[in-house]
């Protein structure tokens, strides 16, 4: 009876807290082992996203603040009208906003009734042409929008956002190619020249009536 018990006991499993482990108590090693490598590799993992994250912002806020940028020193101004039919027509937001999309600033802007002694001024390049008088009638019939707009080649690229004199013979997309059909009422005056536009400016604005500021946009407009 007392080998029996023996053979027993030998072979029987260790109670709990006896200090002894089953022969697959290494499982449990392994398992801490595989987690620790784990935990291991996610720690360099982790590091390796941390330093791409930091790189990846570092790049970001690079890009955010262009480098390099020069002003243009052919920046020009040119004076551009809505006449009285762009303005009785209610064209001033779409006409105003082809220029603001493209990229120019706007320096001056005013509502004004047209004299006809400042309407003479202003076409006075014209005044030998027959159709003159109706063109003098014509800007004075009711208010006129004027504005000055800066900005890099903005004289000649202004006449080509307004098209042709004639909008039949104005492409598509131009603001007279769009919105006009008679040279009689084409809605809008743009400077032909550098200096016609600096001549126009002073002619239609007071000084002081320009204001000074610039634009949060240049950076993003000019390399």
């Amino acid at each position: 009876m007392e080998t029996t018990m023996a053979a027993v006991a030998r072979t029987a499993a260790p109670l709990a807290g006896d200090g002894r482990r089953p022969s697959g108590s290494a499982r449990p090693s392994a398992s801490l082992s595989f987690a620790d490598a784990a935990t291991r590799s996610r720690g360099r993992l982790g590091v390796g996203l941390s330093l791409s994250a930091r790189s990846g912002r570092a790049a970001g806020a690079r890009r955010a603040v262009p480098r390099g940028i020069v002003a243009s020193a052919e920046v020009e101004q040119t004076y551009i009208m809505i006449k009285p039919d762009g303005v009785q027509r209610g064209l001033v937001g779409e006409i105003i906003s082809r220029f603001e999309k493209k990229g120019f600033l706007l320096k001056g802007l005013k509502l004004y009734q047209c004299s006809k002694d400042l309407a003479q001024e202003h076409y006075k390049d014209l005044k030998d042409k027959p159709f003159f008088p109706r063109v003098v009638d014509y800007i004075t019939s009711g208010p006129v929008v004027c504005m000055a707009w800066e900005g890099d080649g903005v004289v000649a690229s202004a006449r080509k956002l307004i098209g042709a004199t004639n909008p039949l013979q104005a492409e598509p997309g131009t603001i007279r190619g769009d919105l006009a059909v008679r040279t009689g009422r084409n809605v809008v005056h743009g400077s032909d020249s550098p200096d016609n536009g600096k001549r126009e400016i002073a002619l239609w604005f007071k000084e002081g009536e320009l204001s000074q500021w610039e634009s949060v946009q240049i950076p993003w407009l000019i390399e």
